[in-house]
């Protein structure tokens, strides 16, 4: 088989959005030699619809350390909402974006790393709600997606069902915390790569352990 990276990410985990672009520095170095695959880890998901404003003053620190440590930047159009809860009309949910990234495979499965990536563009940089159907429709042209069936697909029940199949996988593999890495190599042989946040020199050196291991084993 050819070994698979696993990303478990949430479109809404800043420490993911900082990982943006070492994952995809890491998808363009290995995309020939390696599978990648993108779960979602269904990090919010509240009963009933909670305000941006239950989480914002939790956000207004931390998403400075994300910075210190990542370098990125996060963009004001999403800090207004953090900055201005009471105004901000937001209600997250991990739910849709999950939902969008299982229909995104099924015309792109090898581009789930970029799309992954441009949806936490989409929401940390240009402050555009994941909840809201028109947040993806940039996407879309961008990866050439026919817009009708697109929508259909985000709205039915066969794409929730396989988004919160990937929330039941995450919990399976014990996933803690985002981003984390895996590498499967085989069948039965799983390496955990990184868990956090985790620079490329020190993801690519775990990746060419585990292959150089896994080699050794044939």
């Amino acid at each position: 088989m050819t070994p698979t990276l696993y990303y478990c990410y949430d479109a809404y985990c800043g420490w993911c959005y900082g990982f943006s672009p070492v994952i995809r520095q890491i998808f363009e170095q290995y995309k020939d030699r390696l599978a990648f695959e993108v779960l979602s880890g269904g990090m919010i998901l509240p009963e009933k619809p909670q305000p941006i404003g239950v989480m914002a003053p939790y956000i207004q620190k931390a998403y400075k350390t994300v910075e210190e440590h990542t370098g990125i930047k996060f963009g004001a159009d999403w800090l207004w909402h953090i900055f201005h809860p009471e105004e901000s009309d937001w209600y997250p949910s991990s739910e849709k974006p999950a939902i969008a990234l299982c229909v995104f495979k099924e015309y792109h499965p090898d581009l789930a790393i970029p799309f992954a990536a441009g949806l936490q563009y989409a929401l940390h940089e240009e402050g555009r709600d994941l909840t809201d159907d028109e947040a993806y429709r940039h996407l879309l042209e961008k990866y050439a997606i026919p817009e009708q069936e697109f929508y259909a697909r985000l709205h039915s029940v066969t794409y929730r069902e396989r988004a919160y199949e990937e929330f039941a996988l995450i919990k399976q593999l014990k996933v803690t915390g985002f981003p984390t890495l895996f590498l499967q190599v085989s069948a039965s042989r799983l390496y955990l790569l990184s868990r956090g946040y985790t620079d490329k020199a020190s993801v690519q050196a775990g990746i060419e352990r585990a292959l150089e291991e896994a080699a050794k084993q044939k």
